[in-house]
């Protein structure tokens, strides 16, 4: 396990296609997933779940989009467009849908909600991280797709937060610019005189 300063300072997405097997599985996903619930959720409303794409119907969920898809376009897919769309939840040896759940409440806003399940897909990459694993958070067309979703079980009033893609990275992946905290962070304001 890496030690959480280190953790923090070195995470980075790993692309898609450079996630291979093995993957978590087992023992250790359900560490992964109990680890990634462990986010603020005032009211104890737990408002998010997770899909594991994996097995049989990975593929057969990604025959579905293309045919979807093609539907939507009215027309056949390229050859190269038809097989992403085949592949869709098997580029990675497991990808887990993170679906927010948020709905009104007396008392919990709906956007505290919301940032729970993000803040529960960002401690799942941090645990996939935590164990050696690449992962690479993404939404896509089917995300935002009523009839995609259906097909994934996902209800009209839930919102995709996104597709985590996790596996065992071949690279290393390389580090991107960051903001610079000068740009990011400010001083918070005295109050004008009244």
């Amino acid at each position: 396990m890496i030690e959480a300063q280190t953790l923090l300072a070195t995470r980075r997405s790993v692309p898609i296609p450079a996630l291979v097997a093995p993957g978590p599985a087992g023992e250790e996903l359900t560490q992964m997933l109990t680890e990634a619930t462990r986010v603020p959720d005032h009211g104890k409303l737990a408002p998010w779940r997770f899909i594991l794409f994996r097995g049989e119907a990975a593929p057969a969920l990604g025959a579905a989009m293309a045919a979807l898809a093609q539907r939507r376009e009215g027309q056949p897919l390229s050859e190269g467009r038809r097989a992403y769309e085949e592949a869709r939840f098997t580029r990675a040896p497991l990808v887990v849908g993170v679906v927010s759940t948020a709905k009104p409440h007396f008392k919990i806003p709906e956007w505290e909600q919301v940032l729970s399940a993000g803040a529960a897909t960002m401690n799942l990459i941090h645990a996939a991280h935590a164990r050696g694993y690449g992962a690479n958070w993404i939404t896509e067309w089917v995300a935002y797709d009523e009839d995609a979703k259906a097909l994934m079980g996902i209800a009209p009033e839930e919102k995709v937060v996104g597709f985590v893609y996790i596996g065992t990275p071949t690279e290393k992946p390389s580090d991107r610019p960051r903001p610079e905290l000068a740009a990011v962070v400010s001083e918070a304001p005295m109050p004008a005189a009244s």
